[in-house]
């Protein structure tokens, strides 16, 4: 975590008005989900002072980061170091808000990691206003009650959301998921790149195998790690039974793009014909050529809902951890997207995935053989697409926040 404000962006834009409004982030995927707001309200109130612990999406989006976050967000149980951390940073934004005094303080997810701001803002108070519910429908319902307490407003980005926390007593809104509201520009070669020069943007006009799959590994080095190895032993499986299949991984940056390359390069290598592609619109990209997909959970699915490309759909996780605690804590029997908001099993999940590769590697083996599964696949995943469409997220989210904002 970059306690240092970034380049140009900690001074408030000349013009100015107002209290301020607060964003904290502490994921990836809050960043692009706080950046769409955030470029929402700079629309909406171009004047509107926007501070945030952040990362650098948002700074782009037009907020003025206080600190950097994000680059190094902890899958599962945070260790004794993040935790002596995150008590400091929570003390620096207590700090902050005494010095600022922002109308309202808006937690991007992580609800682990914002809760204890949310607390912090509540005590001065601070309107609260949790951007992406936290998934107490899935998990530990009981935490309904310090949601209450620390909360003015959910908003929430699946359709089944805001009837769950109305009926508990949380005022929410479903406002859609901006990834729906996003432009698809789908023309090869516009920010997207392969991880090496040879490999061009241009292989993907051309038919490689029979089954063209799009894998996805995750975002985080965490769960890159965690999941190639699942991967690789899935498609080395799917391949005995001698199907002809041509993968391409698709990741966020080259970065990421890097460590997929050295962790196959330890067990023997991509399989043959594969390729990696890196960059912000490589998941939309391949999916576009892809007739399936291979990928974890997250909100990655419902980037592949919106292509409605069939998938199979895994998380890794440490199997003492979920023995000792997490199968007492999980209470919905849907955990990818497209099953919880369909409401039932539309696509096949192994989240948490306990043990080895071979029931992921099953699955897919019968969506790449069977038409009739991906045909059923993509017409389920049409009816949960069309549940998306015709909301703009970032903009409705924009004007809650301005408008509870005001009332600060």
């Amino acid at each position: 975590m970059d306690r240092r404000p970034a380049a140009g962006c900690s001074a408030v834009t000349v013009g100015e008005t107002g209290r301020p409004i607060l964003l904290t982030v502490f994921e990836p995927s809050g960043d692009d989900l706080a950046a769409s707001v955030v470029s929402a309200l700079r629309e909406l109130r171009p004047g509107a002072p926007i501070f945030a612990w952040a990362g650098a999406r948002t700074a782009r989006a037009g907020a003025a980061i206080v600190e950097r976050t994000g680059d190094d967000a902890v899958v599962g149980l945070p260790g004794p170091a993040k935790i002596i951390e995150h008590v400091r940073l929570n003390r620096r934004v207590a700090r902050w808000m005494d010095e600022r005094r922002p109308a309202l303080h808006v937690a991007v997810d992580s609800p682990a990691a914002n809760f204890p701001i949310c607390k912090e803002a509540k005590r001065r108070r601070i309107a609260v206003v949790h951007l992406a519910a936290p998934q107490l429908w899935a998990w530990a319902p009981w935490r309904i009650r310090k949601l209450r307490r620390l909360t003015d407003h959910v908003l929430c980005l699946l359709p089944f959301e805001e009837d769950w926390f109305r009926s508990r007593g949380v005022p929410a809104t479903f406002i859609g998921h901006p990834l729906f509201a996003e432009p698809t520009d789908l023309d090869c070669g516009a920010g997207v790149s392969t991880a090496s020069e040879s490999a061009g943007i241009e292989r993907m006009r051309r038919p490689a195998a029979p089954f063209r799959l799009l894998v996805a590994p995750g975002s985080r080095p965490a769960e890159i790690r965690r999941h190639m190895p699942v991967i690789l032993d899935a498609l080395a499986r799917v391949g005995v039974g001698g199907r002809a299949v041509t993968a391409r991984f698709a990741v966020q940056d080259e970065a990421a793009a890097a460590l997929v390359k050295d962790l196959a390069a330890r067990r023997g290598g991509l399989p043959a014909g594969a390729e990696i592609l890196a960059g912000a619109g490589a998941i939309d990209r391949v999916a576009r050529w892809a007739d399936a997909a291979l990928t974890k959970s997250g909100t990655v699915t419902l980037r592949l809902t919106r292509a409605r490309l069939p998938m199979v759909v895994f998380y890794r996780t440490l199997t003492w951890g979920y023995l000792l605690v997490g199968r007492w804590l999980l209470t919905n029997p849907h955990r990818a997207m497209p099953n919880l908001i369909a409401g039932r099993r539309i696509v096949e999940e192994f989240v948490p995935l306990v043990g080895s590769a071979a029931p992921v590697a099953a699955a897919l083996g019968r969506l790449i053989d069977d038409p009739a599964v991906r045909d059923r696949q993509r017409a389920d995943l049409d009816a949960v697409a069309r549940l998306f469409e015709g909301r703009d997220a970032a903009r409705a989210a924009a004007g809650i926040l301005l408008d509870l904002a005001d009332r600060g």
